[in-house]
This record gives structure tokens, sequence and C-alpha cells, in this order.
């Protein structure tokens, strides 16, 4: 009888969490005034529970970093993109990572003489501002804080003429696998949005210096899912789509290509003196390395 009750009380809180996530079946596709209803800002508190599966350190056998840049001048990318004004219903990754910047997340600093991410450092009063910075007038840096208070806030005058060249992100993921569910896994670690046209950022051209300068800050990316969750991307021929940015990253939805990996030079891939035609070879080999791995490990 006990264990019968247990196993009615179990489904019946399933039941509930899984009416609480979704949204009301009953619900109209039109509003009152007739016009469509998509709920995109119904998420609900069960967005704040965030899944993670905990891979002990033990079983994991083989692991390996890689960097990512996603263009979003990529089709595919489109999403991350746009809209580049937001709206009520959506707007676009960079808008919501200033947005998550306005509401108090960590903000890491780059360093100056390596590109990757560094967890040791936080950014803040007027070195905070400074890095979303539109010129060197600190007027017109998208991110204001107070010197006393610490506040911060989002100065949208000139956001505009600064998102349209802020078209790329550079992501560090780690690729691994794990012995006790016998599979390869992915997670994005960091996520470092790019700038161009950074006062720091005085070489022009394809280079290591180009990337490392357009770096301007580093987000954990766990630290980033909680509002990654609770937005949703603007669709992409359907208006109808549901779909949020955190699932649009677990999906891999997303077009990217390889920077560089761990390797024992410490080296990214521009660092090297390569041909164009070398350096795509490169990527390539990286990228079926990857592929390969899982393959070849159950083969051998």
């Amino acid at each position: 009888m006990k264990k019968n009750l247990f196993i009615i009380t179990v489904f019946v809180l399933i039941s509930l969490l899984g009416s609480i996530y979704a949204q009301d079946p009953n619900a109209s596709f039109f509003d009152e005034i007739g016009a469509v209803n998509l709920q995109t800002h119904e998420l609900d508190a069960l967005a704040d529970t965030i899944a993670v599966i905990n891979h002990r350190a033990e079983d994991i056998t083989w692991s390996r970093k890689v960097y990512r840049v996603i263009d979003m001048r990529d089709k595919k990318n489109f999403q991350l993109y746009f809209p580049t004004r937001a709206t009520e219903e959506y707007k676009s990754l960079f808008k919501l990572m200033v947005d998550a910047v306005v509401d108090g997340i960590n903000v890491y600093k780059r360093n100056p003489r390596d590109i990757k991410p560094q967890f040791n450092e936080l950014l803040t009063g007027e070195e905070l501002s400074r890095v979303f910075a539109y010129d060197e007038l600190t007027d017109n840096n998208l991110i204001q804080v107070d010197p006393i208070t610490e506040q911060r806030s989002f100065n949208g005058d000139q956001y505009m003429r600064y998102v349209r060249n802020q078209l790329k992100f550079l992501i560090q993921e780690i690729i691994f696998f794990d012995t006790h569910t016998s599979r390869l896994y992915s997670k994005i670690i960091a996520i470092a949005p790019m700038y161009a046209l950074h006062p720091d950022n005085l070489v022009n051209s394809e280079t290591m210096a180009y990337f490392r300068n357009s770096v301007l800050c580093w987000f954990a990316f766990d630290e980033l899912r909680p509002y990654l969750m609770k937005q949703y991307v603007i669709p992409s021929g359907n208006d109808s789509q549901r779909l949020t940015y955190d699932e649009f990253f677990a999906q891999n939805l997303y077009s990217s290509y390889i920077l560089g990996d761990s390797n024992m030079y410490s080296r990214m891939l521009l660092e090297f003196s390569l041909s164009e035609e070398a350096l795509r070879a490169e990527q390539k080999r990286i990228e079926t390395e990857l592929m390969n791995f899982e393959q070849d490990l159950w083969e051998n």
C-alpha cells in the first residue's frame, strides 16, 4: 500500500512540474485583440532549474579543449544576431549578454597575452564600462557603472552603431569521453564577445593579434545559462518555433570554425606560420580527429 502511495505521489509531482513548464494547452493561438499569442515571455520558474549531468573525474579518460569562432555573418547564425533592436518578444545574443551584465553577472578579464579564459579576475567599475566602449569617449560606453554605488546601467544611445560590428563570438569548448556512460560529450566552458573595432584593437587583419585584441571579456557559460534558458531565439521560417538560447546551443544549431585547440605548444592555429590552404587543412584535421575519436576507441 505504501509503495503504491509513493508511486502515485511521484506521478502527481511529475505531472505538476510538467504542467508548470509546458505552455497552457488550452491557450488560444491568438490573443484578445486577434494578434498571435506567442507567449515568449511565459517561461516559468522551472527554467531556473538547470539539468546538469554529474561527470565524475575518475570516469573521464580523455578530454580535449577547442576554441571555436561563431561568425554572425554565417546564415546559420542569423538567429543569434537578430533582432538587432530588441523587441518585447526577442533579443539578440549580444543584447542578452549586455542585459545580464546590467543584472550583475560576473564578467571576467581577458588576458592580453593569451586568448584563453581565466576566471580569477573580475571586471568591475570603470574597467567594466571601458570594455564595452564604442570609442574613446566614456559617455559612449554601452555599460555605465556608478563610481560610488557600482550600480550598472545600459546606455543605449550608441547601441545600434556598436552592434553592427559585433559579429563574432569565441567559445572555449571541452570534448570528453565518460567511461561510465560510454559516451563522448561536449560542453561550452566560456564564451566571449569579439568586437573588431574596439579601441584596443589596432590590427586590422585576420591575425592572432587581431583575434586576441577583439576579445572583450569572458563569461562563464554556466553562469550565463539561467539567462539563456529564459529567452527564445527569433524564429527562422517558422513563427511558431519555441526554442530557447540554451536549447539552441545544446543542440549545436550554430555554425563555427576552429581557431585552435589544446596542444603542447599552447598556441592557436593563427600563431603558426601557415598559408590559408594549410590553415584550412589543419582545421579540418582537428575536426576529423574529434569526430573519429569515439569510433576509433571502440575499434581498438
